[in-house]
């Protein structure tokens, strides 16, 4: 969202990313495509892209204090969610890339999904092998829909 609203580089937020680790912080790096982008099949050119500038600005061995999220911008805070299809088919774009650069941050990295996880889709993306999770936004806001997705995520395998 920040990269499309307010004109946010990869340099950016590789900036931003290596400034929070220097203040003892854990950043939650959002890496995600447009729709456009995906209807284009740009979808690992733009995510990658994005990962790799910031493996580029702060090393491999950064991302082992860091969490990862793929949050495609069009499923933020309008309902649509990528199937538990899509998504795990980009988790597993993003851990293999790490992998090809360091196994042991590959396959230790959480990466989470982030576009509009509710309690209707969390079992299913949760279940998915490379998705260690959600970053929730506005399901988090109701007790009941955030109480379930809970349950989902501790039900599931991974």
């Amino acid at each position: 969202e920040r990269r499309q609203l307010l004109g946010e580089t990869d340099a950016v937020v590789a900036a931003k990313f290596k400034a929070a680790q220097s203040k003892g912080l854990t950043p939650i790096l959002c890496l995600g495509e447009t729709l456009a982008q995906r209807e284009q099949g740009d979808t690992a050119k733009v995510v990658l892209g994005q990962l790799q500038a910031v493996i580029e600005a702060a090393d491999i061995a950064a991302l082992r204090k860091a969490v990862i999220a793929y949050e495609p911008v069009w499923a933020i805070g309008t309902g649509v969610t990528a199937t538990p299809e899509q998504a795990q088919e980009v988790h597993a774009q993003i851990r293999a890339m790490l992998c090809e650069q360091d196994a042991e941050t590959g396959q230790q990295l959480p990466i989470l999904y982030g576009g509009s996880v509710k309690a209707a889709n969390a079992a299913e993306l949760f279940n998915q092998s490379d998705i260690d999770g959600g970053l929730v936004g506005g399901a988090s806001l109701q007790a009941e829909e955030f109480v379930a997705i809970i349950r989902s995520a501790k039900a599931s395998p991974n």
